[in-house]
């Protein structure tokens, strides 16, 4: 009885062993089956139990949560299976890899969630070889099956599918796997065409994936039936994700294709319209506005093909009822306004029925009218109405209310359209000022837009108006000036145009002051944190900087940039433009615009700042972020014009150094010294009076640390050198740069090695003392300290510096010089010189 008892008690207890290990508490289970085994090591059930928990130990976990998802439809294990593959570091066997893709995909069961599998297979083949050979095994045996299957389940299956055939890894040739993938390209073109299949876009996404990969060899396999199914998926009415797809395909397909594919897109545009049905009108149409950016010499040929824009406009007025295709119309000629001679042609054919349009005040197609007209109008600042080729006119004063009201009234959505047009109409002076002192729309501008489809789209546009806002016109030199007096005289016999008053410094500055009162700096600050970091184009980043260097330019407006966040966005520009950055993407660009400007505006504030106000450890940034970008300023890369170098930003940037390297700690001047001196030194010799003053102050400060002084005192011919140039420098007419070099030189003769290199120049004792007769008190002070220097200084140095003065008549100008001192600092010093040169 108790031999049954404690039999009946093991088997209770191999039982639980396996629910346990079946339900991932191994441990517990390993405990429950060690005390049955103890119970009754004989037992037929413990003994299967041991074995069958053995069995599956020697299993891989990733195997045994996908046979538990597909056995069991336990969306737990699919999770677990998936964070598994996407862990870091996890190694997965080719063979434990093929067989779990084998469970997930052959499998055939009711799933309750069918994106859970979809994102299985993805996975796995994204992560694992071993599940792309299998998957290339399965595609050689029936192409055609394995397909359709994959593509049912879900679009991470579609795109695995894409995945395997463009990975020469997992075929056993490449001729195999060139064969299948033409295959696949052609079972995805089939799902497009069949009719409402790919409203997902899911074919369509491939195909631009296969296309962008292999063109030449697939676009054998495009005929016009496809091409027009391609097309047909631009229809504006599609999702955007759809019609992004069919634009990435049509462009490679052009690309490849050259005059068919022109051929192929301008018979399908004339057919539709001329077929005049509804779809077709609609289609024509939102290809043209896809497509013009991509072929604008094609659609703008198509475009002034005589009698077309007349007869699309008639068109236009027999469906004048039809919001949607004269929005389809309406996309269509703002796009083609990117070409000159369709610009004047949609002004001669077609303003008037804009201007219809206009009148309307139709949300949906008013705003769209209106930035066709933006377009169509030019740059013209005159609030009368103006006059078109036609004889038609443009209520230019109606634009910019109508497109502000827009901006308040809508979502994002419905801001791209008004946003559109503003960038346009915002280059009017007249339109700058209106806008800027609308303190209701500068609030509503300077918000920061969902992300979602068109919020790239609505940052772009704001931040266009704001640079269009905030642009001050280029300063020109006095070379520049009389090339532009001469080119007046000589067109003196046509309309001069005279300077537009609203764009002076003082209205720019005044818009600029709004724009920071309306909080531009921290709408910039948000706007590069949302879209900056996905969206790094050169044209993104550039307009960012020039807005912050436009609003740095008065130096009251700086205080506020810095305090809002401007020095971290103007690093992080900068970081993300440089041309040196290995991970910039503005390659394209040498030297790069925002790298300038982003410079630029950094520098401007950090000359009128306090740099520990804004770097204060340990907190980021550091004051020796803010080295490269004020460095680079000072380099010949830096020049963004074919033009006369603009020495503005060299000399900023040397102002903001100065102010750098004079805080408390001495690491920024170290570094600086360490990295670039050379560059420093040869600014000590430029030709303008301004970049050499503001250079020997930088150099001046610099003497502060030890690193410097080194620089020129550690008797070696490079410091001689130096030593030599500082000495001329503290001969020169400019006051400024005659007392900054005399601040270097009355800090680094403290040291017998430099005394002793200016003793050997055959002039140096005599600038020496050319400064203590100065008529400026700062060069007397600083010659005064150099002399008293020149005679304290020790052993053979102080003996022949003493005979040197004397000879060169030190005494009697010492003298002179504190007869008529006032200043009891410059007096003291004088005196001590005076004392130890006679004594």
């Amino acid at each position: 009885m108790v031999e049954s008892t404690t039999e009946g008690r093991a088997i209770q207890l191999a039982e639980q062993a396996l629910e346990l290990v079946e339900v991932g508490r191994t441990e517990e289970g390993f405990r429950a089956l060690r005390e049955a085994a103890s119970l009754a090591p004989d037992n037929a059930q413990v003994r299967a139990a041991f074995l069958k928990i053995r069995q599956d130990d020697s299993v891989h976990v990733l195997i045994k949560l996908c046979r538990k998802y597909v056995e069991g439809n336990d969306e737990a294990a699919a999770e677990e299976a998936l964070q598994y593959i996407k862990s870091p570091g996890t190694e997965i066997s080719v063979a434990n890899a093929e067989l779990c893709f084998q469970l997930v995909i052959d499998k055939e069961q009711n799933f309750e969630k069918r994106d859970t599998r979809d994102a299985i297979i993805a996975t796995l083949i994204r992560q694992c070889l071993g599940a792309r050979v299998y998957l290339a095994k399965k595609l050689q045996k029936s192409v055609t099956v394995v397909f359709e299957k994959l593509y049912e389940i879900g679009d991470g299956s579609a795109s695995a599918l894409t995945t395997v055939v463009l990975d020469p890894t997992a075929w056993p040739a490449e001729v195999v796997r060139e064969t299948n993938e033409k295959d696949v390209f052609q079972l995805f073109i089939a799902k497009l065409i069949e009719s409402g299949d790919d409203f997902d876009g899911r074919a369509l996404k491939e195909i631009s994936r296969l296309l962008a990969v292999n063109a030449e060899m697939l676009r054998d396999l495009i005929d016009e039936d496809v091409f027009d199914a391609i097309l047909v998926s631009l229809d504006f009415r599609l999702e955007t994700g759809v019609r992004t797809q069919a634009t990435l395909a049509t462009a490679k397909y052009l690309e490849v294709s050259q005059e068919k594919g022109q051929e192929l897109l301008s018979r399908f545009i004339t057919t539709r319209i001329r077929q005049n049905t509804y779809d077709d009108l609609i289609v024509a149409f939102s290809t043209a506005a896809a497509v013009f950016a991509l072929v604008p010499s094609v659609m703008s040929a198509l475009f002034l093909t005589e009698g077309f824009l007349p007869s699309l406009i008639s068109q236009l007025e027999k469906k004048a009822s039809s919001t949607t295709i004269k929005g389809a119309a309406l996309d269509m000629l703002s796009a083609a306004c990117i070409d000159g001679s369709c610009r004047e042609a949609i002004g001669k054919h077609c303003s008037s029925w804009l201007q219809q349009e206009l009148d309307k005040r139709d949300n949906r197609t008013s705003g769209r009218a209106a930035v066709i007209l933006a377009k169509v109008s030019g740059n013209s600042n005159s609030d009368l109405n103006e006059k078109l080729p036609n004889g038609g006119v443009i209520n230019s004063r109606d634009l910019v209310p109508l497109l502000r009201n827009m901006v308040l009234e809508e979502d994002d959505i419905g801001k791209r359209t008004s946003i559109e047009g503003l960038a346009y109409i915002s280059m009017r002076s007249n339109a700058k000022e209106k806008l800027s002192r609308d303190q209701k729309f500068l609030n509503k501008l300077l918000q920061v837009p969902k992300t979602g489809s068109a919020s790239a789209i609505i940052a772009f546009g704001t931040l266009t108006i704001i640079d269009n806002m905030t642009r001050y016109q280029p300063s020109l030199s006095a070379e520049q000036k009389r090339v532009s007096e001469l080119k007046a005289y000589a067109n003196a016999s046509k309309i001069s145009k005279q300077p537009d008053p609203l764009e002076d410094d003082t209205h720019v500055t005044i818009r600029c002051k709004a724009l920071l009162n309306a909080a531009a700096v921290p709408f910039l600050v948000a706007l590069s944190k949302v879209f900056l970091a996905k969206h790094q184009s050169p044209t993104f980043l550039a307009l960012v900087a020039n807005i912050v260097l436009s609003l740095s330019k008065k130096p009251s407006h700086r205080g506020t940039i810095a305090q809002q966040g401007g020095v971290p966005l103007l690093l992080d520009l900068y970081s993300s433009s440089c041309p040196s950055t290995p991970s910039s993407k503005t390659s394209d660009l040498s030297p790069s615009l925002a790298a300038t400007a982003s410079a630029h505006a950094l520098a401007r504030l950090l000359v009128s700042i306090d740099p520990s106000h804004v770097f204060h450890p340990p907190s980021t940034p550091s004051p020796k972020s803010a080295l490269l970008p004020l460095l680079f300023l000072l380099t010949p890369q830096s020049i963004t014009t074919d033009g006369p170098r603009d020495l503005l930003p060299t000399f900023e940037s040397l102002l903001a150094l100065t102010n750098l390297v004079s805080g408390p700690s001495q690491k920024v001047s170290e570094d600086l010294i360490r990295t670039s001196f050379p560059v420093v030194e040869d600014l000590l010799l430029n030709s303008n009076t301004v970049i050499q003053r503001a250079t020997t102050e930088l150099v001046c400060n610099l003497m502060t640390c030890a690193a410097g002084i080194e620089k020129l005192a550690d008797g070696s011919g490079p410091a001689k050198r130096r030593l030599h140039i500082l000495l001329a420098l503290a001969d020169v007419d400019d006051v400024g740069t005659r007392r900054a070099a005399g601040g270097a030189l009355a800090m680094v003769t403290e040291f017998e090695s430099a005394v002793a290199g200016i003793l050997e120049r055959e002039r140096g004792v005599a600038i020496l003392l050319g400064l203590c007769k100065d008529e400026d008190e700062g060069c007397v002070h600083r010659g005064m300290v150099c002399v008293r220097n020149v005679v304290l200084a020790e052993g053979d140095v102080e003996k022949r510096g003493g005979e040197a003065l004397r000879g060169a008549d030190g005494v009697a100008i010492l003298q002179q010089a504190l007869r008529v001192q006032e200043d009891r600092e410059i007096l003291e010093v004088g005196v001590e010189a005076l004392k130890a040169l006679i004594g």
